[in-house]
């Protein structure tokens, strides 16, 4: 049987297990130029719940659907002369077992690295953080790189790429243990407790010379405190504003953007990864080659088992997993 998990309704405020609905229904059949594919790894991100609140760079989901969600998975039946079974392949076939779907709508993946590290940094999220930060932020060595929501999937990638850069780094996170975490682990030159309140000022006590570059994963207040420090001709990179999906109304925008933004001459950005993928291949050489050399910390968060799968995106807004999660189907 193929188990699958149906986005069943609509939250009004944050997720819950009666987002989901479970079902188990028969194994797909591919036809001419299709493969079945067997899901391996279901990446779970932020997007995963934008994508409940209406259209965004894709589609809004409908109840009824099978949850949506990139994954990484291996061809088991081939209709397609371009696969066989064998491949590993990524693509957003959702929260189940098996897909059949059109090859043309998967990617096959070469290189070689442990699974876990195809579903993070070297694949969509190590590539937001690569192309946010280094042709959208244009980080010169010396600037102060400020990044929020540094403890997850796509921070975590852009403060190490930063310090690799030759950049100050100084991320938010929830929590003291996380802050700390980002210093020891990860290289981070500070970090702020957003949880403790006073986060302009605690900011701008750790950025005494401002900010030259700011990458946004979470919108709100810390934007808000951002901008305030921001240098003259500073680069903010929008990517994600997840401070305001898992909401029943989300909030108005800092007031103060647009004198801000004329009075720095600020440069505020905002981008979807598939943007760049005509410069892929090389960026991921590139991701690769730090990982194994160690100048980056691959951090995956593994939950094992597809029924984890709603908890687990619940905790993601919770703010329990440290770096990329993902849920290990097969």
């Amino acid at each position: 049987m193929n188990r699958q998990w149906l986005y069943a309704r609509q939250p009004q405020g944050k997720i819950g297990a009666d987002t989901f609905q479970w079902t188990e229904t028969a194994i797909p059949v591919p036809r001419d130029g299709e493969v079945l594919v067997r899901t391996r790894l279901l990446s779970l991100d932020p997007a995963n719940r934008a994508w409940m609140m209406g259209k965004t760079y894709r589609d809004a989901l409908e109840p009824g659907q099978v949850m949506s969600g990139f994954a990484i998975g291996e061809v088991v039946d081939s209709k397609s002369g371009g696969l066989k079974p064998g491949d590993i392949v990524e693509g957003d076939w959702g929260w189940q077992d098996y897909a059949a779907l059109p090859a043309r709508r998967v990617t096959r993946r070469t290189t070689q690295a442990p699974l876990e590290h195809l579903v993070g940094p070297l694949s969509i999220t190590g590539l937001t953080a690569y192309f946010g930060l280094l042709e959208i932020g244009k980080p010169k060595p010396g600037d102060t790189v400020l990044v929020s929501a540094a403890a997850g999937a796509v921070g975590t990638m852009v403060g190490q790429i930063a310090r690799l850069a030759g950049c100050r780094v100084v991320g938010t996170a929830g929590g003291q243990d996380k802050c700390d975490w980002l210093v020891r682990e990860l290289g981070f030159d500070a970090a702020v407790d957003y949880k403790a309140g006073g986060v302009r000022r605690a900011l701008a006590a750790v950025c005494p010379g401002g900010v030259d570059v700011y990458f946004d994963n979470t919108g709100g207040p810390v934007l808000e405190a951002a901008l305030s420090l921001m240098n003259l001709r500073g680069r903010i990179v929008c990517c994600g504003n997840v401070s305001q999906y898992d909401v029943e109304k989300p909030a108005p925008g800092p007031m103060a953007v647009p004198g801000l933004v004329v009075t720095k001459r600020l440069r505020m950005e905002g981008f979807v990864v598939m943007d760049f993928f005509d410069q892929r291949a090389p960026a991921e050489a590139r991701l690769a080659q730090w990982v194994a050399d160690g100048r980056i910390k691959a951090i995956v968060d593994i939950v094992d088992g597809l029924d984890k799968a709603p908890q687990a995106l619940i905790g993601l807004f919770e703010g329990n997993n440290r770096g990329k999660r993902a849920v290990r189907v097969s």
